[in-house]
């Protein structure tokens, strides 16, 4: 799959495409529909599938840190869309300039001038342009004016409930991880390599592998139930904290990972880690050794959970 950073970066063979457009956030089941009809009209018209991305996502240009979780981050939503056979990610940065744009100057620059889309897949709830003016009854009028077509898709349900980033934040905020797991059509992982910590964790006995989360916001903090992957495929069982660690001062989401009867080095490897249980919220302890006597009780309810 190729990735296509920004209008100055396309070439003529970029131009003729079948194109959805949206943040993809999660890659969720609703996105999984929109994805498949995308690949799906793409072959039939011998053209390749394109999404259209945005980064920052438009409300964290807007919002700042107050913007709601995200649930991948870029390099995960990219393996996910190249998993669903899309040819092409076109990623557009959101700025002021981008956010600026008329509708029209949307359609104008990037649709028609732009990927010389064919075909133009959208969601049912779908706007764009300056201050959202632009919707699918006006890209439908642009599309017959100018020669493409425009289709969006129905909403998609699951237990008589639309399926969004929105619903699945809420439901990994309860700690519903089987919900979640419907939702997403996968489990739910945080991903990210192992970095050097404060080695307090191996200082009380419970190592950790450490994984910097590079995002101001968590979609849920606290203490889990996790089993890690490693990119061997190997899976090992454990116990997580995902949150700040208030009780050594930390400053940026993290997470900790311990694995059960493990004793290798992986600094720098990628861990994928799943989350099968919650264990309790994160919370501040008086001193390390209070810290240290809830870890392994800690270690001791998920192990429970296992058996």
């Amino acid at each position: 799959m190729e990735l296509i950073r920004g209008l100055h970066n396309l070439r003529d063979q970029h131009r003729g495409c079948v194109a959805t457009i949206g943040n993809f956030d999660g890659v969720h089941q609703g996105h999984h529909q929109v994805l498949k009809q995308v690949c799906d009209k793409a072959k039939s018209l011998g053209l390749p599938s394109v999404a259209i991305v945005f980064e920052p996502q438009p409300r964290e240009f807007f919002e700042g840190a107050q913007a709601p979780a995200r649930l991948t981050r870029f390099r995960d939503k990219f393996v996910l869309l190249r998993e669903h056979q899309i040819d092409r990610v076109f990623c557009l940065h959101f700025n002021q300039k981008l956010r600026s744009l008329t509708a029209e100057q949307f359609i104008d620059q990037l649709l028609l001038n732009g990927l010389e889309v064919k075909y133009f897949v959208v969601g049912d709830d779908f706007r764009f342009g300056c201050d959202r003016a632009g919707d699918f009854e006006l890209l439908r009028e642009a599309g017959k004016r100018y020669g493409f077509t425009v289709v969006n898709t129905a909403t998609f349900l699951i237990d008589a409930d639309r399926v969004s980033s929105t619903r699945v934040r809420k439901v990994l905020a309860e700690h519903d991880f089987e919900l979640a797991k419907e939702l997403l059509g996968r489990p739910y992982t945080l991903s990210g390599k192992v970095i050097h910590g404060r080695k307090l964790g191996r200082q009380l006995g419970v190592p950790t592998a450490n994984i910097s989360l590079q995002r101001k916001r968590l979609p849920f903090e606290g203490v889990f139930v996790v089993e890690a992957r490693n990119p061997q495929g190997e899976v090992f069982a454990g116990v997580a904290n995902v949150g700040i660690r208030p009780t050594v001062q930390g400053e940026s989401p993290l997470l900790e990972v311990h694995l059960f009867d493990f004793d290798r080095d992986i600094y720098g490897q990628r861990l994928d880690v799943e989350f099968k249980a919650f264990v309790r919220p994160e919370q501040k302890f008086d001193g390390v050794d209070e810290l240290q006597r809830q870890i392994l009780a800690d270690i001791a309810t998920a192990k429970d959970w296992f058996e």
